[in-house]
């Protein structure tokens, strides 16, 4: 095969998985500015594994730990990457409703209440908006819940829990 022409079969396998997330903070499927607002906010808290989060809405820096060591309640419900990083936090929802988990940076997001999974309502990512990467919407009924994070790049990524604004 020429180079030219493998050079070519290669952009176009390759593009459709760049282009699978749309680029700039305005691209989300909904409204962000108060998730983009508490991530990118200086001096987060830092929260290890396991800890529980403030109220929502809150943003924290969750310390995640090599997933080959990572002490999880429950296994990721997407099979992992060697080398990656993952971590859990324990928050208390006060009152039922639609809320939207936040991460900073590439990831998986499982949300845990009862030892189960919950389904997500829907979720988005996007690359190019600076401290915000995906983003899942919830149905939480209040009570206890925990929030798994894997598949990160590295031992930390900043995490936001928030009212959905519909």
């Amino acid at each position: 095969m020429k180079p030219t022409l493998s050079i070519a079969l290669l952009l176009v396998a390759v593009t459709p998985a760049l282009a699978a997330d749309p680029e700039g903070c305005d691209k989300f499927k909904w409204p962000m500015e108060k998730e983009i607002a508490l991530l990118t906010a200086p001096s987060l808290p830092k929260l290890a594994a396991g800890a529980e989060t403030p109220a929502a809405p809150v943003a924290i820096t969750m310390t995640l730990s090599p997933i080959a060591e990572a002490v999880l309640p429950k296994p990721p419900e997407r099979q992992q990457k060697p080398g990656s990083y993952a971590g859990f936090v324990r928050a208390n929802v006060a009152s039922a409703g639609l809320y939207v988990v936040t991460i900073s940076e590439y990831g998986w997001i499982d949300a845990l209440q009862n030892d189960s999974y919950l389904k997500s309502n829907s979720f988005g990512g996007v690359t190019g908006c600076a401290g915000v990467r995906k983003s899942v919407r919830y149905d939480l009924p209040a009570g206890p819940v925990i929030l798994q994070v894997s598949g990160a790049a590295k031992d930390t990524i900043n995490l936001a829990i928030t009212p959905a604004s519909h």
